[in-house]
């Protein structure tokens, strides 16, 4: 009986079997074919090969980078070394099978595929002969005899994602460790406890309300006491002096290789910003070659995609499209990318970001002076719409008192840091170690700033900036404040399945300090207006609580509440002069009519925490009407 051949196999490989071999010697060098084939000038080769050795980066990367030549081209002179053909994979797509014994997301990693069979042996996709004699005899082991073909590496990249999109978005939205991740929530059990619970108070409080009033009120001043502690002891150890800029170690040589630095840049929606982030990034002090830019794109975003096609993006900036999925998040989207980035940092910056041009040059050289357990950097934020209205003025207040104060006092009170949600770097090796982020937290900075903690890693300060645009209308910035809350209080809830556990890994001086940053602030947003309630002292009106407290009582309390709006704006004072944006010093007094607005984003909050745990209430960025472009 005639042996079955699928004659669309057939037509698709190659006719002549090339073996595999061991290693890469018996290939002519990649310069030998380039100058054979007069792909590239002598001169520019010459120049490329130089930059490969002193950067430690294999020469086709720096050709393909360094806009010496097309990936095309590059393709072709890798095919010609290795006598294999280029296969088109649009139109020739691999075998289900195939990619399926090897995995989609193996696949991704290496940057191989398995493509097609013939008479018993296995056609593997590379874009370079030298990628697969590493792999080789576990790839033997699996699919048997191996050829070679040849395809770009955006090509096959592209092609996983296309055919293979299901199987690469459950792997990024299951990467984080089912423990460590608050994707429980989907059963719905932490959010029928929640709104019971919400049940039960609003019983209480009808059945025994100036009782159940005075409860919470204690509650409140107890956790506003603890969070003033806090606030006090960060605000005296960031006033002392800055360490001077590290100094490499003498076993690390100032001219050592830069390593790969990959920025990931998620965006959905934003096509209005695409111009000015790539003018934004161009600016960076760092050799492009060393740069992986990744503009990591929804698969219905097709204008965003436009914008950047229409761009034309130099050869160290690309796009990536995440294949669609149930969940649509940020972290979920970096999860994806990650696996297609090839630097050893990996950084993030959102749509509407600014850097300073030599922030990655401070990341590497922070990263090379520090010791191993700092794996995350975190730069500083400021505003360029500071400017605009009164509510970009308060929340530049803010987030200088944040980022100024806030933040390096807490590292140099010892404790775990919540990150920002840009500008933040990361050692790959930890990332991955780590699970990468929670693909179902919308605040997955901050829960990958405490992760990195339980688990014994720092983080520390760069000193640099970001500068990015302030959400300066009302009805954004409140559906902005309540995914960040919404996002901290499952943040917390997640930590605190296991107290002994989340002990043992913190200790117990940073396990305190979660418990004032995250449960003493989201108690004291639900809070507040409780607290409000005293300023009718002020006014020389009675208070609710007066037949219950003593006037002492509730007159300590008053001036407890008002000395914290003194320390909230002297912090920003001080964050503020720290930034050069003294000149917002008259503002501060309205604070106090700014942070209320946090109260309304809580309770906001509360009810997606019930009814929509996962959703991600995007920030619309290009809103500013400033022309200043930082």
């Amino acid at each position: 009986m005639a042996k079955h051949t699928d004659p669309v196999m057939l037509r698709t490989v190659p006719s002549r079997i090339i073996p595999v071999p061991d290693t890469d010697r018996d290939w002519p060098s990649l310069a030998d074919t380039l100058l054979s084939l007069e792909l590239v000038a002598a001169d520019a080769l010459s120049r490329a090969r130089e930059k490969a050795m002193l950067s430690g980066r294999p020469l086709a990367e720096i050709l393909r980078t360094g806009a010496f030549l097309s990936s095309d081209a590059l393709a072709q002179a890798q095919a010609a070394r290795c006598k294999a053909r280029i296969v088109d994979l649009t139109t020739e797509p691999p075998d289900p099978r195939l990619v399926a014994r090897m995995g989609a997301v193996t696949c991704m990693q290496l940057g191989l595929l398995p493509w097609r069979r013939q008479g018993g042996v296995t056609v593997m996709v590379a874009p370079e002969p030298d990628r697969l004699p590493p792999h080789f005899p576990r790839l033997e082991k699996v699919f048997g005899p191996l050829t070679l073909a040849i395809a770009p590496l955006e090509d096959i990249q592209n092609a996983l994602g296309r055919q293979f999109g299901p199987v690469l978005d459950a792997a990024a939205r299951l990467r984080t460790p089912e423990s460590e991740s608050c994707r429980s929530w989907h059963r719905r059990t932490p959010g029928r406890i929640l709104a019971l619970l919400c049940l039960v108070l609003a019983v209480v409080l009808l059945s025994a309300p100036l009782g159940t009033l005075t409860v919470l009120t204690l509650w409140a001043v107890g956790t506003l006491t603890l969070s003033m502690v806090l606030k006090a002891a960060a605000l005296i150890a960031s006033c002392r002096p800055f360490p001077p800029p590290p100094e490499l170690p003498p076993d690390i040589p100032s001219i050592s290789p830069l390593p790969v630095v990959s920025l990931l840049i998620p965006l959905y929606k934003e096509a209005d910003v695409a111009d000015r982030l790539i003018r934004r990034l161009s600016r960076l002090d760092y050799p492009p070659e060393q740069l992986d830019i990744c503009f990591v794109t929804e698969s219905d975003d097709d204008l965003t995609r436009f914008m950047l096609a229409r761009a034309d993006l130099p050869p160290w900036m690309r796009v990536i499209t995440v294949p669609d999925g149930p969940l649509r998040t940020k972290p979920r989207a970096l999860n994806y990318a990650l696996d297609i980035c090839r630097g050893s940092i990996i950084g993030i910056y959102d749509a509407e970001d600014a850097p300073e041009t030599d922030q990655i040059r401070k990341v590497v050289r922070h990263f090379r002076s520090s010791p191993p357990d700092v794996v995350c950097l975190q730069a500083a934020l400021d505003y360029y719409n500071h400017s605009q209205n009164w509510l970009a003025r308060c929340f530049t207040a803010e987030y200088a008192g944040w980022f100024r104060v806030m933040m390096p006092g807490l590292s140099r009170l010892g404790l775990a840091l919540p990150l920002g949600g840009t500008s933040l770097f990361i050692r790959r090796p930890a990332l991955e170690a780590l699970g990468a982020w929670d693909a179902y937290n919308v605040t997955e900075d901050a829960d990958l700033g405490l992760r990195l903690a339980r688990h014994g890693y720092r983080t520390a300060m760069l000193p640099s900036a970001t500068h990015e645009e302030a959400n300066c209308k009302l009805y954004p910035w409140v559906r902005q404040r309540s995914r960040w809350l919404k996002g901290y209080a499952m943040t917390w809830t997640t930590l605190m399945r296991h107290p002994l556990r989340l002990i043992r890994q913190l200790g117990v001086w940073q396990f305190l300090g979660v418990q004032v940053v995250l449960f003493c602030a989201l108690s004291l947003f639900f809070l507040s207006p409780l607290l409000w309630s005293f300023w009718l002292l002020a006014l020389g009106l009675e208070h609710p609580l007066s037949r219950i407290l003593p006037t002492g009582a509730l007159i300590g309390i008053g001036g407890l509440f008002a000395l914290s709006e003194v320390l909230n704006v002297t912090i920003a004072a001080i964050g503020l002069r720290r930034a050069e944006k003294a000149w917002l010093w008259p503002w501060l007094p309205t604070l106090h009519l700014y942070f209320p607005l946090a109260s309304l984003a809580a309770y906001k909050a509360l009810h997606e925490m019930i009814f929509r745990p996962f959703y991600w209430d995007k920030t619309h960025h290009g809103l500013s009407d400033t022309t200043r472009d930082p």
